[in-house]
C-alpha cells in the first residue's frame, strides 16, 4: 500500500513559529549608573557643553535667516556675517541701554527692600507668629534655650573679578566663533560626516531627517525668539504708559523675555518680581499690582493663544515632562540651563518623530 504524502503546505513555517530571541538588556544598577556618569559629565564640562549649545541654538535662529538671503544670491559666509553682525549689534545698544537702570536698580535694591519690610510684614505678620511659635515648641521640646550662633562672615574676594572677568570675555567670544562657524560650515560638517555611512540609501535617508530636524528646529527657536522679544516689547511699552521710564521699561520688558523662555518656572518668579516692581514704583490703591497684573495677563495670552496657534500640536511638550527637564537642567547649568531645556526638549522630539520606531517616545512627551 502507498502511503499517504503529507501536506507540506499546511505544515507551519519552522521559521514563522521559531522564538523570536529577546532583545538583551543591561542589567537596571548599569542604567542608573550610566545615567549618573552622564549627568556628572554635563555638569563638569558645562564650561565646554555650554557654550557649544548656545552657538548651535544661535545658529538655528540664524539659519532661515541666511536661506531667506540666499534667495537674493548672496553667498553664505556673506550672509552669515551680516546676520551675525546685526546681531551682535541689536545685542550691544541694548545692553547699552539696559547697563545704567539696571545698576541704578541694583544700587537702591537694599534700599527699596528695606522700604518694603513695613507692607510686607503687616501682610506675613500672621504667619511669622505661627513660624516663630513653631520654632519655640521645637526648641523647648529638644531641650536646646540657647540662641543660635551666629553665622561667621567671609570677606568677599577682592581677586574674584579679576579671574572671573576673563573667563567670561572669553566664552562670549568662542559663542560668537562657534555660532559663525556653525551657520557657515555647519552643512559642509554634515554632509562629510553622512558621507561616512556604508550604503547610499542610508545616505539619502539620513539626509532627509537631518534637513527635516534641522528646518523644524530653526523654525521654531526663531518662531519662539520672535514670540518672546514681542512679549518684551509689549510688556514695556504697558510700563512707559503707566509712566515708567523708558530705560526701565526696556529692562523689565528684556527680563519678561528672557524668562519666557523657561514655561512656569520664568513667569513664576516674573510675578514676584513684577510685584516688587510694582511695590516698589507705587504707593496708593490698586497700582502696585498694575505691573503684575499686566504680565499676567501678557503671559496668558501668549501661552494660552498665541504660541499653540503658531506652533501648533506638533511643537506640544507635556507639562509633567517640562518640569523634570527644567528642574534637571536648572540644576545642571543654573539659568542657561533654563533657557535650553525647552529647545533642547524640541529637538529630542522632532528626532524621536523622525525615526522610525521612536514615534511612541514622541508621543510620551506630548
Amino acid at each position: 500500500m502507498s502511503q499517504p504524502v503529507p501536506d507540506l503546505s499546511a505544515a507551519p513555517d519552522a521559521a514563522a513559529v521559531a522564538p523570536i530571541a529577546p532583545r538583551p538588556r543591561g542589567p537596571l544598577s548599569l542604567v542608573i549608573l550610566a545615567l549618573l556618569a552622564c549627568g556628572y559629565t554635563l555638569w563638569a564640562a558645562q564650561a565646554v557643553i555650554l557654550p557649544v549649545l548656545l552657538a548651535g541654538f544661535l545658529a538655528l535662529v540664524g539659519n532661515p535667516l541666511i536661506r531667506g538671503l540666499q534667495k537674493f544670491h548672496l553667498p553664505r559666509f556673506l550672509g552669515a556675517a551680516l546676520v551675525l553682525i546685526v546681531g551682535l549689534a541689536a545685542a550691544a545698544t541694548l545692553t547699552y541701554q539696559l547697563v545704567p537702570p539696571a545698576a541704578a536698580w541694583a544700587k537702591a535694591a537694599p534700599r527699596e527692600l528695606r522700604q518694603l519690610a513695613p507692607k510686607l510684614r503687616a501682610l506675613t505678620k500672621p504667619v511669622h507668629d505661627a513660624n516663630e511659635a513653631a520654632e519655640n515648641f521645637a526648641r523647648a521640646a529638644a531641650g536646646d534655650t540657647g540662641r543660635r550662633p551666629q553665622a561667621m562672615r567671609t570677606a568677599d574676594d577682592p581677586f574674584r573679578a579679576l579671574t572671573t572677568t576673563p573667563r567670561m570675555v572669553a566664552s562670549v567670544l568662542a559663542v560668537v566663533l562657534l555660532t559663525f562657524f556653525f551657520m557657515v560650515y555647519g552643512a559642509t560638517l554634515q554632509r562629510h560626516a553622512i558621507a561616512l555611512l556604508p550604503r547610499r540609501q542610508q545616505q539619502k535617508l539620513t539626509v532627509g531627517i537631518l534637513q527635516s530636524i534641522e528646518r523644524s528646529v530653526s523654525r521654531y527657536v526663531l518662531t519662539i525668539s520672535s514670540i518672546n522679544v514681542l512679549v518684551g516689547l509689549l510688556f514695556a511699552g504697558a510700563l512707559f504708559l503707566l509712566a515708567f521710564p523708558l530705560a526701565d521699561a526696556l529692562l523689565w520688558g528684556t527680563v519678561v523675555a528672557l524668562l519666557n523662555f523657561a514655561p512656569y518656572v520664568g513667569p513664576l518668579i516674573g510675578m514676584v518680581m513684577m510685584l516688587v516692581v510694582g511695590l516698589t514704583a507705587f504707593d496708593d490703591g490698586f497700582k502696585p499690582l498694575l505691573p503684575a497684573a499686566l504680565y499676567l495677563g501678557l503671559h496668558t495670552l501668549e501661552g494660552q493663544v498665541v504660541t499653540p496657534i503658531i506652533l501648533g500640536r506638533q511643537m506640544r511638550l507635556s507639562p509633567l515632562i517640562l518640569i523634570l527637564a527644567l528642574m534637571v537642567f536648572g540644576s545642571l547649568w543654573g539659568i542657561i540651563g533654563l533657557l535650553l531645556a525647552v529647545p533642547m526638549l524640541v529637538c529630542i522630539k522632532l528626532i524621536l518623530v523622525q525615526v522610525q520606531g521612536m514615534e511612541g517616545w514622541a508621543r510620551l512627551m506630548e
